[in-house]
């Protein structure tokens, strides 16, 4: 299985005074097209996702459906999923990756340090080996989903997947 795991994209600041609650804070404009851009450059490698899986936190959900709009992925068929929330089990994410034996290709959208507690639970680590800027992608080949043991392909910096989208 490929796994593809992006964090959301530039949302709107903490410290603002109309920052709503942290499950509602959203993508800014300048998100919103950063990630659009990331996104075309990650179609343009060849991604071809059999599932979008999101936290339920809105500024995951709009990076995922702008990856949607990309990768030609219907955005009714992106799915929730709390194992994405700040603080969840990575192991528990793999458990229930596993339960679908089709996929293929699947691109996780979240927080940090979250995913990079998912990152290094999937290629076996106990350490961070990274640490995900807003929009920064990794793609690892997962050999076995439970317990993970994958390898990390590449890892992509949003400023490098916007260059290739153009």
């Amino acid at each position: 299985m490929q796994l593809y795991i992006v964090r959301h994209g530039i949302a709107v600041d903490r410290e603002d005074p109309k920052c709503p609650p942290d499950p509602e804070r959203f993508l800014t404009q300048e998100g919103i097209e950063k990630a659009r851009q990331v996104a075309k450059g990650v179609a343009e490698i060849g991604a071809a996702p059999d599932l979008l899986l999101s936290s339920p936190y809105l500024r995951a959900i709009q990076t995922a459906e702008v990856f949607a709009d990309e990768l030609d992925y219907s955005k009714n068929k992106i799915r929730k999923s709390d194992l994405l929330l700040p603080g969840a089990e990575p192991l528990q994410l793999f458990r229930e990756l596993a339960k679908d034996k089709d996929l293929s290709a699947v691109f996780l959208f979240g927080h940090a340090p979250h995913l990079d507690d998912v990152l290094a639970t999937s290629i076996g680590s106990r350490h961070h080996i990274s640490a995900l800027k807003k929009t920064g992608v990794a793609l690892i080949e997962l050999k076995r989903v439970v317990p993970p043991s994958g390898e990390l392909i590449w890892l992509a910096t949003p400023k490098l997947l916007r260059k290739i989208g153009k």
